[in-house]
């Protein structure tokens, strides 16, 4: 027993663990975004359930972030959004929707930038080396998190983006199919049956971003 702990693969672990707070600050920007775009295009309900914060435990779903620690892809708690409170509320969902990968998009540019500021600086150092590696996380996971949220399969964001392009009867029938989307999309990852594609458009994403890290990188050197 014990020559087999020794031989577990504890980078595995290593590195689910390190994923947990890049998870928890991707979550909690992404769903920030949604809340307070809503609240800007005339919907309250985000707001008045205190959803507009940057408290991590406010939008924290445990199987959705247990998914992106290993995984890299997964979900949050869905911050309330009431379509009606809209001037025209499938675009205003649409909007609300799309602000949500966009942020994590914008969030995976300013991870990259500090990663090449500060990669002469804590490289070198075994702490600085895993903050480094927490940095480089956040990044990675926030580019997987939009990817992954842009999927047109309800709940995720790309169902709402292409349905509001539907009619209005049709919009809401696919609507109600929300909750066995859910099911589905965890049944497809967790048999690398959806996780495979998505892992080789991550990897071609992020391999042509990361020029952005390069170049902040020379900046310094």
């Amino acid at each position: 027993m014990a020559e087999v702990f020794r031989n577990l693969d504890w980078s595995v672990l290593t590195d689910a663990l390190l994923s947990i707070i890049p998870a928890l600050l991707c979550i909690t920007f992404h769903e920030v975004c949604h809340g307070y775009t809503a609240y800007l295009l005339g919907d309250n309900t985000a707001k008045n359930r205190g959803r507009l914060t940057l408290n991590p435990i406010k939008h924290l779903d445990i199987m959705g972030l247990v998914m992106m620690a290993i995984f890299h892809f997964g979900w949050a708690k869905p911050v309330p959004v009431d379509m009606r409170n809209f001037k025209k509320p499938k675009r205003g969902m649409a909007i609300t929707a799309l602000a949500g990968p966009l942020s994590n998009v914008l969030l995976t540019v300013v991870f990259l930038v500090i990663y090449g500021l500060l990669f002469e600086v804590l490289y070198p150092s075994t702490v600085g080396h895993y903050v480094l590696q927490m940095i480089y996380l956040t990044s990675y996971i926030s580019l997987a998190f939009a990817i992954f949220n842009i999927i047109p399969i309800p709940p995720m964001d790309g169902s709402k983006v292409l349905f509001s392009f539907f009619s209005d009867s049709a919009y809401m029938k696919l609507m109600r199919y929300e909750r066995y989307g859910m099911i589905i999309l965890v049944v497809l990852i967790a048999t690398d049956v959806l996780a495979a594609p998505l892992d080789v458009v991550l990897s071609f994403l992020y391999d042509k971003l990361f020029v952005i890290a390069e170049f902040a990188h020379d900046l310094v050197i």
